[in-house]
């Protein structure tokens, strides 16, 4: 078989150009094992079909086997096949053993297969077989998955696996991907063909990301009836960033209704030029989803589809909503993955996960491109390993083994879970904490790697300029508006501040509360003006001041130690 150009009889969908070079680098080689590594959006599904294609008609395999994630992606796989002629059944029982002789193949989970090997090895061995394993990343998440897999496929003629983010943050190889040693010494996996965000962007086949980040004040009550306050986006623990960041998420405060109007309001904007725009809000857990959707349908009007994971029509109301024109779909993690709505625009980050694997499927859902001049908005909170994945969007991650002293990527669900509780006894386990308050503020905004903006208050005219960026923007066009918002922040602060010098305001008491409130927001809008001046991370700008000034090594700092930090920063 010789790597010709491709027709279209099998499929009407024309190729992209990064396709294009994967199919002929994959038919000039004829390998037994492929890994392709492309950005969410960019089109796998479209170029694992063509493989399939190719290798069907010139007879050398005779069926196919897809294995997923999720049961949503077994039937999200057998839509695209059919419209490429390739008849897949997404409805194969491992009871049955077989299906009918009019499919070319089966779509799978990966804990289908766990569950029983031994029957996929068999009809692996039975007939000629193409494995495409999409998320290929999925087949280390237990050990059982990756030998399950490996028993059952390594028998197929053929195996293609797929993933946007081959990542992983422990050491369990993943089946049928290679590794080589890098510079340090260490295995790290090796893809056949890469085709990163940065280069999907640069071709116009994703859209660029603006992320608003959220901060505000969080309070929270401990089991032993200890009350804390804490700024998210402050340096903090792991376990008070966390129950902070928890209380931010909590739908009886503020911060969840104040910042889900604000992303309606961004969506809004964005329907004035993409009419049929959509927004996605990924919540927790089932609990906090419909919370959620109650406080949109207050907001908005309307009330959003709300897809849950034990609902067994969830593949179906996701289709629905991709078709409809309703604005909004909340949902919990099942939709962060592989999920195809081409016309989600907008994003709200309502979860505590912040791995790099799931951040990047989770933004993944948003950046497909339709049209020149599209942009997607996620909002999220502003807690430093997610501003960071933020800010790194483009960086393009391998999976090593190995590696010593392996740097934390964020929490597991596991971590902040032990965040979440306090074990007195062996086995005995009680809520740690009770959140109480949350405000919202946009804190910054960050775009193409920086960070645009200073604090402004929600509902601010301020954080209006931002919400209100035209929907249709060239990148550069959207770099040049966040520069002019940021310059009239700025200069418009100023002039209050001088004007404020000039006539000063008779004094008024304050309590402590508010006090340590009006303090904490002056020493952020200070930090945030200070990194645009010096493109220092917030969080190291507040470690600095920190040291400097022998401050505590928590954020509940008092009166006077928020006093000094504005000092010091002030002369810097």
């Amino acid at each position: 078989m010789t790597a010709e150009p491709m027709t279209t009889t099998t499929t009407s969908r024309p190729l992209r150009a990064w396709q294009r070079r994967a199919i002929t680098r994959y038919l000039a080689r004829g390998p037994k094992d492929f890994l392709a590594v492309a950005t969410p959006g960019a089109g796998k599904t479209v170029f694992g079909l063509r493989v399939a294609a190719e290798l069907l008609a010139d007879r050398i395999v005779e069926q196919v086997t897809v294995v997923t994630p999720t049961e949503h992606l077994k039937h999200q796989w057998a839509v695209a096949a059919a419209a490429a002629d390739i008849a897949i059944d997404p409805d194969f029982r491992n009871g049955a053993g077989a299906t009918s002789s009019d499919y070319r193949g089966v779509a799978v989970t990966y804990a289908q297969v766990a569950a029983h090997p031994m029957l996929h090895r068999v009809r692996t061995e039975n007939r000629k077989t193409l494995v495409i394993l999409d998320e290929i990343h999925h087949g280390g998440d237990a050990k059982s998955w990756g030998d399950a897999i490996r028993e059952a496929f390594t028998p197929a003629v053929r195996r293609l696996s797929l993933t946007g983010t081959p990542f992983r943050s422990d050491d369990s190889q993943i089946p049928f991907i290679g590794y080589e040693p890098d510079p340090g010494g260490f295995l790290r996996s090796k893809a056949d063909h890469t085709y990163g965000y940065a280069d999907a962007l640069a071709d116009g086949v994703v859209r660029p990301v603006i992320f608003l980040a959220y901060s505000g004040e969080a309070s929270w009550r401990t089991s032993a009836g200890e009350e804390f306050t804490a700024r998210l986006g402050e340096p903090m623990t792991a376990e008070q960033t966390a129950r902070a960041w928890r209380t931010a998420l909590d739908p009886q405060g503020e911060w969840i209704p104040a910042v889900l109007g604000a992303a309606d309001l961004r969506l809004a904007q964005l329907r004035q030029s993409v009419p049929d725009a959509g927004g996605l809000v990924i919540a927790s857990d089932h609990e906090s989803a419909k919370a959620y959707a109650t406080i949109l349908t207050r907001t908005t009007g309307r009330e959003p589809v709300v897809v849950l994971s034990d609902d067994p029509k969830a593949s179906g109301r996701i289709a629905e909503f991709a078709e409809s024109d309703d604005r909004w779909l909340v949902a919990v993690r099942m939709v962060s993955e592989g999920v195809d709505v081409p016309r989600l625009a907008v994003g709200v980050y309502a979860t505590s996960a912040s791995t790099p694997l799931y951040f990047a499927q989770a933004v993944g859902r948003f950046v497909r491109a339709r049209r020149p001049g599209e942009t997607a908005s996620v909002f999220l909170p502003s807690v430093p390993v997610l501003l960071e994945l933020a800010s790194q969007l483009e960086a393009q991650r391998d999976h090593v083994l190995g590696k010593p002293d392996r740097d934390e990527d964020g929490w597991d669900d596991e971590l902040l879970a032990d965040a979440n509780r306090v074990k007195d006894e062996p086995g005995e386990e009680e809520k740690a904490f009770t959140s109480l308050s949350a405000s919202a503020e946009l804190d910054q905004v960050i775009y193409d790697g920086s960070s645009f903006g200073t604090a402004a208050f929600a509902g601010s005219a301020e954080e209006q300029e931002y919400l209100g960026l035209p929907g249709l923007l060239e990148p550069d066009q959207v770099r040049a508006l966040l520069r002019q918002r940021q310059t009239d922040q700025v200069t418009e602060r100023s002039r209050r501040a001088k004007e404020g010098q000039a006539q000063p305001a008779a004094p008024r008491s304050q309590t402590v509360a508010e006090r340590l409130a009006a303090l904490r927001k002056e020493l952020n809008t200070l930090v945030a003006m200070y990194h645009h001046r010096t493109n220092k991370p917030h969080g190291t700008i507040h470690s600095e001041l920190r040291r400097v000034c022998a401050g505590p090594p928590t954020a509940m700092a008092s009166v006077e130690q928020l006093e000094e930090r504005i000092a010091t920063l002030r002369s810097w």
